[in-house]
């Protein structure tokens, strides 16, 4: 009869376990207001392609296949990566560590001791030797969800750290496309001084032919020679910008600076090099799909998940504690006979345990989860607000600089045209030496112009790609299991 009490007693135990439930608010995604469409993109006339921005590799829309190699290199052997993949990977193991809890704790315990207590009349007791050997359980019944609530907020936590590593890789993808566009555009602006500086030496050397048949002055040899130096001394001075983005791009690869080395004019000979980067359209949907595009807007809405189940867990600290606990095993005082039914001990039942008083603690515990919570919330409405900023400012950003771009190429046009005309006046005597100069700097000035408003558009499309997720989608964090 006993031992059918017993039985009972366990099974209801059980079901209480089973139907029990956890205190706390169920989490429900913050609001944010969404609006219809991006305020910048109502004059955009881009044609945009059909299909939704590429997963995965976006920097592949360039068709520059230099880039599509260094950025391959990120995965492998970049060292901020591999911070955030590593502390992605501890909070996968705090999600297995509290989904533990949820099963019994085995422990066992050998033991041998001697042993002698005082005594008042001999001063001394006898020598006691005792041998031990025992397996213990204790499983925790998760009446009021104080476990689920914790497993929950760390596999929030757990999806927050695998957007945090999205949103890190897109980070250094982006910031590598960014320096090498930059480079490219250096590169092409040292191709224009090259060719450029070309021309001064043919209109120095135009100069001095004509100062030598007397029909120039000395001065327009100087003036020349001014122009010439000051071309070639600005040519030397890209090469400090050349550097410090070659040597940025090779730490984004994992590569000491000395080396890594990415092929330029002076490593060619002087030649030409054939740098052909297409400005790919990028498609921008509605602010609404933002939500579930970008990494660091999933971390912050997880992020806010994990506190919302803290406040639970600080909730269950106000009901008691029911434990279930059992132990068993050998006890003797010689190894002759220590395993044997006669010295055989074991323990069974549960135990509740309650605070009574804590003088406040449970309060501020469960105010301070409340508040974080809420700090929580408001840090992921800002980070929404601050990606619709970041889409409409690279969105604004393109379409003026598309506008832009087209009237600077005229500008290029007709100072190309100006030069020309120019030159052949001074060859006819018309004008001065000085009005060449005027026009020739007039030109370079215009044509470095457009081959940075090139690097701003890149730049700025980059931007955009960043700003949408790069592909990536929420979808993608899975719970651990």
């Amino acid at each position: 009869m006993k031992g059918n009490d017993f039985r009972l007693r366990c099974a209801a135990v059980g079901v209480v376990a089973l139907t029990s439930c956890a205190v706390g608010p169920d989490y429900q995604r913050p609001d944010v207001q969404t609006p219809a469409g991006y305020k910048e993109r109502a004059d955009w006339k881009l044609a945009e392609p059909k299909d939704e921005l590429a997963r995965g590799k976006w920097w592949q829309v360039f068709g520059d296949s230099e880039l599509n190699g260094l950025v391959e290199q990120i995965d492998v052997a970049n060292q901020s990566l591999k911070v955030s993949e590593a502390r992605h990977r501890q909070a996968q193991a705090l999600v297995q560590s509290a989904r533990a809890s949820y099963l019994p704790t085995i422990s066992a315990t050998a033991s041998s001791t001697r042993s002698r207590a005082a005594s008042a009349r001999s001063g001394g007791g006898d020598v006691v030797t005792n041998h031990n050997l025992s397996l213990g359980a204790g499983w925790e019944l998760d009446l009021w969800g104080r476990i689920r609530r914790t497993v929950e907020s760390n596999d929030a936590n757990a999806q927050a750290s695998a957007a945090d590593l999205e949103a890190a890789r897109l980070a250094l993808q982006s910031e590598l496309a960014t320096s090498y566009f930059q480079l490219r555009v250096n590169d092409a602006q040292k191709q224009l001084f090259a060719d450029t500086i070309a021309a001064y030496e043919k209109s120095l050397e135009l100069t001095r032919n004509r100062y030598a048949v007397g029909v120039a002055g000395k001065v327009d040899i100087v003036q020349a020679e001014t122009q010439l130096f000051s071309a070639q001394a600005q040519s030397i001075d890209l090469g400090v910008q050349r550097a410090q983005l070659e040597h940025a791009i090779a730490v984004l690869t994992g590569k000491a600076p000395a080396d890594f080395a990415l092929r330029d004019i002076e490593a060619s000979g002087g030649a030409s090099v054939d740098w052909k980067v297409a400005m790919p359209a990028v498609p921008v949907g509605l602010p609404s799909a933002l939500l579930e595009r970008r990494p660091d807007i999933a971390a912050a809405e997880r992020r806010a998940a994990a506190a919302n189940a803290q406040i639970g867990v600080a909730k269950a600290a106000y009901f008691p504690t029911l434990s279930l606990s059992a132990s068993g095993g050998f006890s003797s005082a010689t190894l002759a006979n220590w395993i044997s039914a006669p010295n055989r001990f074991w323990s069974l039942g549960p135990s509740l345990a309650e605070t009574l008083f804590d003088f406040g603690k449970r309060a501020a515990l469960s105010d301070q989860a409340i508040a974080a919570y809420d700090q929580n919330v408001a840090t992921y409405r800002e980070t929404v607000l601050a990606a619709f900023q970041d889409v409409e400012d690279n969105v604004a950003a393109l379409r003026i600089l598309e506008e832009e771009a087209k009237v600077q190429a005229e500008a290029v046009r007709v100072a190309r045209e100006s030069v020309a005309l120019t030159i052949n006046q001074y060859k006819a005597g018309i004008v001065s030496y000085l009005s060449v100069v005027t026009v020739q700097t007039a030109l370079l000035s215009n044509e470095r112009t457009s081959v940075g408003l090139l690097g701003r558009r890149l730049s700025a499309t980059v931007g955009l790609i960043r700003a949408l997720g790069g592909g990536w989608n929420a979808s993608d964090l899975v719970v651990v299991r």
